[in-house]
């Protein structure tokens, strides 16, 4: 490490140590740019030049990254500083708003980042165009309809900021409420205006008399559990009996809780009439069209899925935070025996190997140190012969990924160290078929042959072109690789799936990227297909058929801790059709936020920070609030004494392996545990 280098993490630790007096010390080193602050139109580009430097306006020494805020509203080109701790960049404006260019070091301890940002300010562009939104140009009298629509700016940019004004050219025929639901009064001919600042769109219809005469309401049970779906067959008939299938019918609901003390029964319905319940008790669902209306009452029972937690063995990390883990049976000579691995979190480039053959008495065989800050990730082959462990904060900045021999966990051997173009380090991996995944820099992942572990080199790439897109975790399944792309959401990417054919029917089944694969391959990743994140946190993805419902699903993990002021979830999207994936449903515990996650069977694993281990029935078809539905089997908040935070809870990552969850805590190591119903746990 360079003297200034060293001089920027030591003076920074020691304002960081330093307890709050009167007369603040200010840092040594400090972000300047110029020009300190921009305005830009959309579409528009500048140049900012940025440097990290001292007191006496010399450069650092230091490189550091520059990116803008909030995600997919500017890109910056270059996104990394020289060495020297000087960069020239280009950005440009992709979305409107009170945006920031922002710059980091890079420091081999994260708590000696500098951060240093400027205000780019980019205005809302003109309006252009209204678009309806599948319109009904037919409606009956007697129905209230809405019309949704797309606002577009000149920059083609989706609107949802704008207010709208919706206007009947006869009121007496039909009229639009302040929500916009046009209810018809008469039959005629309409004229329907939306309007937003200077533009406006007209839509012609035509109002009919209501053929409806009865609507007939069904459904296939007269009792459900809490978080069961069951569809409601609504049917709008004429007078002789036919079905009038252009006729809306809305549904709604009613019900009382059997709980007793005066709350509300809760449950949700959709306009397609799925409806599920959160509280047990009795409910009436009722189907409406142009006056007419039917119901139907069923009854809501509790889910009863609980279980308890049995702790098996437990493993104490008392000196650094515990990051991810991975669990794989023995090979040759150790074959019948069980063993773990652990990383560890802003310490000292460790990585712990544990005998877990008797999990209650869980043992460190072996620690392989390399220089890094953080061994986020751990990932062990198929065959159990090779590991990866990921380095961050390297002291000369050559992160990326170092491979291990494994065969004997005893004796852990490192066989190569890859950092090749990896400056910013590796945060993730996926080991498949003889080729590792390595989110790279948090902007890609790159692909890496490791034929000859002791000769790796990069065969493929897969990068967005989206503003400030970046990458967090990437897994390789059946081929198919599943990646994590913040605000760009999940994006599935052949890497060399199994193509389509009668002699594979059965594996390919339900997994509708599957059919879709032989394009791709390591060298030449080919996207399938995805979906972005409305919130723009998606930090972890897992695929997972549905073994009740043969449904095909991606749950999409935030990355979010109450720590930090927000709890993210577990987005359930239906991938069945994979043009049109469907939100269906979330999983998320109202005091923790979410981190990484497992499907096993028809069971989520969920690791919550602060909110501990979580065990989800995700049996049947997902819909609504999974955790107010009573879906949840267990939970599990590890504590030690003699952890690294004492009597604190932090999980981090989880497992199932051999009947028993195993998963790491930040704060105190390695655990091992059962549900003391193994009915709950089926096998994937």
């Amino acid at each position: 490490m360079n003297k200034i280098l060293l001089t920027l993490f030591l003076s920074f630790s020691a304002i960081i140590g330093q307890e709050s007096t009167d007369e603040k010390k200010e840092p040594e080193f400090t972000f300047s740019f110029k020009p300190d602050s921009l305005f830009l139109k959309v579409g528009e580009e500048a140049t900012v030049e940025i440097r990290l430097e001292d007191k006496n306006g010399e450069l650092a020494q230091n490189p550091f990254y520059v990116y803008g805020r909030p995600r997919r509203s500017l890109e910056s080109s270059p996104r990394i500083s020289d060495s020297t701790g000087y960069a020239k960049v280009t950005i440009k404006a992709y979305k409107p708003g009170k945006l920031q260019l922002s710059a980091r070091s890079i420091s081999q301890k994260r708590e000696d980042r500098i951060y240093g940002s400027m205000k780019v300010e980019v205005p809302n562009p003109p309006l252009d165009r209204i678009v309806f939104n599948d319109p009904s140009e037919k409606i009956y009298v007697g129905t209230t309809i809405k019309y949704p629509v797309f606002v577009f700016d000149i920059a083609n940019l989706e609107r949802d900021d704008i207010d709208l004004n919706y206007s009947s050219s006869n009121k007496s025929l039909a009229d639009f409420d302040d929500y916009g639901n046009l209810t018809v009064l008469k039959p005629g001919n309409l004229t329907i205006t939306v309007s937003a600042d200077d533009i406006k769109k007209t839509l012609k219809v035509k109002l009919l008399k209501n053929p409806v005469a009865k609507i007939s309401l069904n459904s296939k049970q007269d009792e459900i559990r809490t978080g069961d779906v069951i569809q409601f067959e609504a049917k709008a008939l004429n007078r002789s009996g036919k079905e009038i299938k252009d006729a809306p019918i809305s549904f709604s609901y009613k019900g009382k809780a059997d709980y007793g003390i005066g709350l509300p029964a809760s449950a949700l319905i959709e306009s397609n009439g799925k409806f599920v319940a959160e509280t047990s008790g009795i409910f009436t669902v009722l189907a409406q069209s142009g006056g007419f209306s039917a119901q139907k009452t069923i009854k809501v029972v509790p889910r009863n899925v609980g279980s308890k937690i049995k702790v098996i063995g437990h493993g104490t990390i008392s000196d650094v935070h515990t990051s991810d883990l991975w669990v794989w049976p023995g090979i040759g000579k150790h074959e019948g025996k069980d063993f773990a691995v652990t990383g560890t979190w802003s310490a000292n480039g460790e990585a712990y190997f544990w005998d877990v053959t008797d999990p209650s008495d869980m043992k460190i065989i072996d620690t392989v140190t390399v220089d890094a800050r953080t061994v986020n990730d751990v990932k062990i082959s198929e065959n159990g012969k090779v590991g990866v462990i990921t380095r961050e904060g390297a002291s000369n900045r050559k992160n990326g990924f170092v491979i291990l021999d494994v065969s004997d966990p005893y004796n852990v051997k490192i066989t190569a160290a890859y950092n090749d173009d990896m400056t910013g380090g590796v945060h993730n991996v996926y080991i498949y078929e003889n080729h590792v995944y390595a989110v790279n820099n948090g902007r890609k992942y790159d692909i890496i042959n490791i034929d000859d572990p002791s000769n790796p080199f990069r065969v493929g790439t897969y990068e967005l072109s989206t503003p400030g897109h970046g990458v967090h975790d990437v897994w390789v399944i059946d081929g198919l690789a599943y990646s994590s792309n913040w605000a760009d959401g999940v994006h599935v990417v052949d890497v060399g799936g199994v193509k389509f054919n009668e002699k594979n029917r059965s594996k390919i089944k339900y997994n509708p990227f599957l059919a879709m694969a032989g394009q791709g391959s390591p060298g030449n990743p080919v996207k399938l297909g995805g979906v972005i994140d409305p919130n723009g946190h998606n930090h972890a993805a897992f695929p997972f058929i549905s073994q009740s419902t043969n449904k095909f699903y991606i749950i999409a993990g935030d990355e979010w801790s109450n720590q930090f002021g927000m709890a993210g979830g577990f987005h359930f999207w239906d991938f069945t059709d994979p043009k049109k994936p469907v939100e269906t449903a979330i999983f998320q515990v109202p005091e923790a936020g979410s981190h990484n996650h497992w499907v096993h069977g028809d069971t989520l694993l969920a690791s919550n920070y602060q909110g501990g281990l979580r065990i989800v029935d995700i049996s049947g078809e997902l819909m609504g609030d999974i955790y107010s539905q009573g879906r949840e089997i267990a939970f599990f908040k590890p504590i030690d004494n003699k952890g690294f935070k004492p009597n604190q809870t932090n999980v981090w990552g989880t497992m199932p392996y051999k009947g028993l969850i195993y998963f790491s805590d930040m704060y105190n190591g390695l655990w091992a545990v059962k549900l003391e119903s193994e009915t709950r746990m089926a096998r994937n």
